[in-house]
């Protein structure tokens, strides 16, 4: 493979993983058993490598007015050292060019998390807007990161952080990250569960993620990542949104912030005009109740309404039964019907997410014996 290569390339490689290409990175899909590692996250504790993802450090004395105009959730928010806060990072007409997470570091010292898939466009576009501000952009190419998460996660990867710090990041409340020494320990994640991140410098990566395999959490690929996702409902750039859908239209209305109504974040005026649109396409969970399998780009049949589509979609282990998530007419109705290779299967409509900390968030009704 020609792609991209993590510092725990050669741990997966070791393993035994099946690598894949995400991104023009060279991943883990899995390491034998992609259900088993679901269930791991779900019950107990797994790991993932996502050092393909982008550190950028932003700092100077223009650091939080140029990232309240960057993105459109607002910085202001954050007063805490430490506290985190998602956004979309907006073009001009109001498109998602990305979500991420922004930490607060101090006064002028903000941490953003971008994702691997968009990194060159993302940086390109960060850079542009820093120009107009006193502001330092780093890019921490040097780093790495460890996702931990399941209900037993922190317990298991506290053994593994140096004791001065172990209590401190066990105390970090659930969107919160901590400077612990050389490691940055955040209490955030993309599975529906507890646990941490940890960013940390990459010639430390291996070690640790052994580490953390011997303190019972199990190694996990990209295939378990999406279907954990899927079930909490957390939308994946390039399926869920992209530069052509606002978060309007991709349910991530509540990361807007439309107070104060001076700040002019970039792509706020076409979103003012999106919001007083009351026939804008909705956001929304399928769950289908018979046998077959929703997927990505499924034609969504609503009666008397506009089609939609599904934008994620798959089989969740924990419900076990397909379940997708979907961009639908404006309208309140609980019913509709996917079009899975020329038939039509009803499906109910209900709100995300599916699954929250191990538990199903909806009503799972019996399937009738055929």
């Amino acid at each position: 493979m020609l792609g991209k290569k993590t510092p725990l390339y050669d741990s997966h490689a070791v393993a035994g993983a099946k690598i894949v290409d995400f991104g023009g990175w060279d991943m883990p899909l899995h390491y034998g058993s992609q259900l088993e590692e679901h269930h791991a996250v779900r019950q107990r504790a797994g790991s993932f490598d996502v050092s393909h993802m982008t550190v950028v450090d932003v700092s100077g004395a223009g650091a939080a007015s140029f990232l309240r105009t960057l993105l459109a959730n607002d910085v202001a928010r954050l007063k805490d050292e430490g506290k985190a806060l998602y956004s979309c990072m907006l073009n001009h007409d109001g498109g998602v060019i990305d979500d991420l997470i922004t930490y607060y570091l101090g006064p002028d010292r903000y941490r953003v998390i971008v994702n691997a898939a968009t990194r060159d466009k993302d940086m390109a576009w960060i850079n542009e807007q820093a120009k107009a501000f006193d502001v330092g952009v780093s890019e921490r190419e040097e780093l790495a990161m460890i996702a931990v998460q399941g209900p037993e996660a922190r317990e298991r990867a506290a053994g593994v952080l140096d004791d001065v710090w172990r209590d401190k990041a066990l105390a970090l409340k659930p969107f919160y990250g901590l400077e612990a020494g050389d490691l940055f320990v955040a209490r955030t994640g993309y599975t529906g569960e507890d646990g941490w991140e940890i960013i940390l410098p990459a010639d430390q990566a291996a070690d640790f993620w052994a580490r953390c395999a011997d303190a019972g959490i199990r190694p996990c690929g990209l295939g378990a990542r999406d279907t954990l996702r899927l079930e909490a409902g957390m939308n994946l750039y390039g399926s869920d949104m992209d530069e052509t859908i606002s978060p309007l239209e991709a349910g991530l209305g509540w990361t807007i912030a439309w107070e104060p109504e001076d700040r002019q974040f970039i792509g706020r005026g076409p979103l003012n005009e999106m919001r007083a649109n009351k026939e804008r396409r909705q956001f929304a969970g399928l769950v289908l109740e018979g046998k077959g399998v929703l997927r990505d780009h499924m034609r969504v049949v609503v009666e008397g309404r506009d089609d939609g589509e599904i934008t994620s979609g798959g089989f969740s282990p924990t419900l076990q039964r397909s379940i997708a998530m979907a961009r639908l007419p404006a309208g309140d109705y609980e019913r509709a019907q996917v079009d899975v290779r020329g038939r039509l299967l009803d499906v109910r409509v209900v709100k995300m997410p599916f699954v929250r900390n191990g538990k199903a968030q909806i009503e799972i009704q019996k399937r009738e014996e055929r």
